[in-house]
């Protein structure tokens, strides 16, 4: 399903896009208790070989944890780099929430570039307060996605949470080649 709110055009995927391996536990425990080890590229290497994705990891390109470090580092235009943030919409104070009761908790936006995302656009589409639209914390990110923040990619995620894609995309648009993160911030996925 898509729709358009106020000219952000938004992809509904109803799937996790993760596959076959969504019943398999990569998680591992750190010396902290309720720590997870995070996911790497080798854990996104495998899960595109078992998916039969044909993308390829570029590896060993220095400190890529922005747009601009990664447009820079891969010599490409930062349009061509995609960005997966993972955000939160935070509880109603209210004790008479009038809520839909499928309101995500967690939910992917992919965007690209510098482009920032809208989340007054994302409140209106869920119907929530702006100010309950809200970046999830590292600590949200590597529960839920498995992967660490300035290396997220857009699949291959520890648990499966609905997937917003920003359909301005030009690049996705154009069928070009397109940079996504690769499972931490040395390595980009193409």
């Amino acid at each position: 399903m898509s729709e358009e709110v106020d000219g952000l055009r938004l992809h509904y995927f109803s799937g996790n896009l993760m596959g076959s391996r969504n019943s398999i536990d990569w998680s591992r425990k750190r010396k902290n208790p309720g720590m997870t080890k995070p996911y790497t590229h080798v854990h996104l290497q495998e899960y595109l070989d078992t998916e039969q994705i044909a993308a390829t990891l570029v590896r060993d390109i220095g400190k890529t944890p922005t747009v601009a470090t990664a447009a820079e580092a891969l010599e490409v235009q930062p349009v061509q780099i995609l960005k997966t943030l993972m955000m939160s919409i935070a509880p109603s104070r209210s004790t008479a929430s009038t809520d839909a009761p499928d309101l995500p908790p967690f939910f992917v936006v992919i965007s690209y570039g510098e482009k920032r995302i809208s989340k007054k656009k994302l409140a209106q589409h869920f119907n929530v307060g702006r100010k309950r639209v809200r970046m999830a914390t590292p600590e949200q990110v590597l529960t839920q996605l498995g992967y660490e923040v300035g290396g997220v990619p857009p699949l291959g995620h520890k648990h499966g949470l609905p997937i917003y894609l920003d359909a301005n995309t030009p690049a996705l648009e154009n069928a070009g080649v397109v940079y996504a993160g690769g499972g931490d911030d040395t390595t980009m996925m193409r």
